[in-house]
């Protein structure tokens, strides 16, 4: 199998963890999980981290543009390459979790076997990467963007 992904940013630090065991929590991505020793498919990935929110601004992730890169390999592990709104954010650990519980649970045990993020400061993260839907998300909670 060849491998799938979305090319990513230079990287900078890698964080590993194990993968979930447990029941789907509410809020969970709704997508079919990967096929018996298939991959997911980037898109599918890609739309279960909206389920991601920043924690501080009430967004999620996707629509903030603070995920740079997707990459599955033959395991069916996905490498998210992501950045954040400032590199002193200290809120690194919810964003992980709540990346892990999107991906990997929900029913037939979630989209991936197990997630790793690289968080990326180059380029460093700008409202030029907030998607439209993320713009107006934002001027709905009274940001000028």
């Amino acid at each position: 199998m060849s491998e799938e992904s979305m090319t990513p940013e230079a990287g900078a630090v890698a964080t590993d963890g194990a993968a979930v065991n447990g029941a789907v929590a509410d809020g969970a991505a709704a997508g079919a999980a990967a096929p018996a020793g298939g991959k997911a498919a980037i898109g599918d990935i890609e739309e279960a981290m909206k389920d991601v929110v920043d924690p501080e601004l009430g967004i999620n992730v996707v629509d903030l543009g603070l995920v740079y890169g997707v990459h599955v390999d033959d395991e069916n592990v996905a490498t998210l390459d992501m950045t954040l709104t400032s590199a002193a954010c200290p809120l690194t650990d919810v964003i992980e979790d709540q990346a892990r519980q999107a991906l990997t649970t929900g029913p037939g045990g979630g989209l991936v076997n197990d997630i790793r993020i690289n968080w990326v400061w180059l380029p460093p993260w700008g409202p030029d990467k907030i998607t439209d839907e993320g713009r107006d998300q934002l001027r709905s909670l009274g940001f000028n963007v």
